[in-house]
Parts: C-alpha cells; structure tokens; sequence
C-alpha cells in the first residue's frame, strides 16, 4: 500500500510539472512579447525615439496577463542623452489578447524612472512644426502608473521621488490625473486634475476641468471651469477658484486666457484679490516661456523685464529668506513717466514703490 502511494505521489508530482511546463510553454506563445516589444519601438520610432532593452520582455500570467521589462532606456533618434532610464516597467495586458484579440496594453506600469528635461526639450524643438495642424484627441486606452521617479536637469535634481497616476485618455469620458512629488528642497507637491475632453467639429474642448494644487502644508490652489483649442495660439479658458495661504488667507482667483489675432498675442489675465493684496496682470505665455528659458540658460543668463503689463499690490512677500513689505508695481505702456523726465514711457517697465527688506 506505502508503494502504491509513492508511486501515485510521483506520478501526480510528474503531471503537476509537466502541466506547469505546458502553460508556461502556452503564456510565452500567446502572449509572443516580441510583438509587444515591437510594437513598442515602432511606436517611438514614429514619434522620432528609439527604445532599448537590457533584456528581452518576460512574460506572466498571474495575477493577470503582464510582461516585464527590465532597463529601459528612451532617447532621441542620433541623440546620446537618454531623455528616460528607467530599472524597470510592467506592460498589464487584457485576457482577450492572449486568445488572438487585438493587441492593447490595458495598464503601463514604470518604476524608478529618470527624466532628463535637456533631452527632453531638445527632442521637443526638433519636432517638426505644424502650426496649421488640426486639434485631436490621442486616444489612450492604457491607464499609466508612475513610482520613484525623478525629473532632472544634467546632474541637476529638480523633482524627487515622483510618483504619477493617470486613466484611460477617451474622448467623452473624464480623464483623472494625479502627481506628486517633493522638489530638490524637499517640499512636498501635489497636483490633482479631471477633465473630460470631447471634440466637437475643429475644437478640442476641455470641460468640467477640476484642479487642486498644493505646495507644501500652507499653499493650495483650487480651480474649476473650461478650455478650448482651435490649434496653434487660438485657445482660450476660463477658470476660477481659491488660493489659501495658511499665513494670509483665501485669495479669490481667476484665470481667463484670450487667444491671439492679426493684433493681440496669446493673453492670460490674472486676478487675485485677497486680504491686504492684489494683483490684476495680463500676460503673454508665449513670450514669458521664452523670457524664462533665456534667465535660466546656463550659457548666457539674460536679465531682462519680463513680458505683461497690469498692477500688483502686496503688502508682504517672504521668499528664499528675503522678506519685502508694501510692494507696489506696475508694468506696461501705461506706466507714467518718471517726473524729472518729460518723454512719454514706451516700454514696459516696472514701477515700485516704499520696498522694505528684512
């Protein structure tokens, strides 16, 4: 009887193991990851990147259908600095498609990667312009999770330990989004949106936007409404809401962005209105985008005014140690001349009064 039994504990040991091998045999053919991985690199070849693997994808099948791809790296097609490393990323893929369904990836999962934003903008300003494109929805059907991440720039930390949540990106249905992440100085940040992106003719519209931004425990920043996009600068928004600051108060803020004409560039007008300060500017993104990246290039820094006109009223600013009391500014062609001079002012410039430091 103990033989029988042996010889029945083997045999059904033996047809465990040759099950195991069966499946695992069954998930690498229906799965086929070099498919994936083609289809991968096809991807980024048609959007001018190539993408690398350490090793070839490995596939598995539980708790659902999933391959795992270990040290990818992403970068510009010719280009030496990668724009992405990253230890390892998880393709989650819909049983359908291990039974000859079309090939989807249902979740992209990317843990510990490394953005460097010089390569990032470099591949940006290679792409070729289309200022006469018409607006689309990229449909994405794969949800993105993001852990450990980081955003630097050379050997530069800007953000650390970033982590990013995004759904499905289809037209009609509200897309969530979630970032957080701490700065090179250790204050934590969060960004939270919604929006239901719909196309409706030429137009790309952005309804029921939510926004909730936060830096730090004492700053957040709450808004709601709507945007559109035509293509190139004709786009407009409308957004309105609250910005708490634990040291002052609520500040009441809206956002109303105009798009451009034959006259007018594109133009943000800013309004905040809290206690003991105000600010009402109008500015031109386009044009402060570029103000900015000439003072913070690291070959030739240029201090210049910045672009936009409009007042600012505040009566205490702390920033980076330095405190200033009772700013008064005002930007813009119609800021009165100096009074020892007689000549009408024709360029922006900034006129503050009684700055206290401390």
């Amino acid at each position: 009887m103990s033989r029988r039994w042996h010889l029945l504990l083997w045999t059904l040991a033996g047809l465990l193991l040759v099950g195991l091998l069966v499946a695992v045999v069954t998930v690498y053919v229906l799965l086929q990851p070099e498919r994936f991985t083609a289809m991968l690199q096809r991807q980024a070849r048609n959007a001018g990147l190539e993408l690398n693997l350490a090793s070839p994808a490995s596939p598995t099948l539980f708790p659902r259908p999933a391959l795992e791809l270990q040290g990818l790296t992403l970068n510009a097609e010719g280009a030496g600095m990668p724009i992405l490393l990253a230890a390892r990323g998880r393709l989650a893929l819909p049983w359908r498609t291990l039974f000859g369904g079309p090939t989807v990836i249902s979740r992209l999962e990317i843990d510990a990667p490394r953005v460097d934003l010089d390569a990032l903008q470099a591949w940006l300003s290679g792409l070729p312009s289309r200022p006469d494109s018409v607006p689309s929805i990229p449909r994405i059907d794969a949800g993105v999770s993001i852990t450990r991440g980081s955003l630097v720039r050379g050997n530069q930390l800007l953000l650390g330990e970033l982590s990013l949540k995004a759904g499905s990106l289809v037209p009609g249905q509200p897309f969530p989004l979630d970032v957080a992440a701490k700065d090179a100085a250790g204050t934590p940040m969060r960004l939270e949106l919604s929006a239901t992106p719909a196309l409706l003719g030429n137009t790309l519209q952005l309804n029921d936007v939510a926004l909730h931004l936060s830096y730090g425990p004492s700053l957040s920043l709450q808004l709601g409404g709507s945007a559109h996009w035509h293509g190139a600068a004709d786009a407009s928004a409308s957004l309105r809401g609250k910005l708490d600051e634990a040291k002052v108060g609520p500040y009441d803020v809206a956002l109303e962005l105009t798009p451009a004409n034959q006259r007018d560039p594109l133009l943000l007008a800013l309004k905040l209105d809290g206690p003991s300060n105000h600010a009402d500017l109008r500015l031109p993104p386009l044009a402060l985008a570029h103000w900015w990246s000439q003072l913070a290039s690291t070959q030739e820094p240029r201090l210049s005014v910045p672009p936009g006109s409009g007042h600012l009223e505040a009566a205490k600013i702390e920033a980076s140690g330095i405190v200033i009391e009772g700013l008064s500014l005002q930007a813009g062609a119609d800021v009165p001349a100096p009074s020892s001079s007689s000549a009408p002012a024709t360029s922006a410039k900034p006129a503050v009064k009684q700055p206290k430091k401390s």
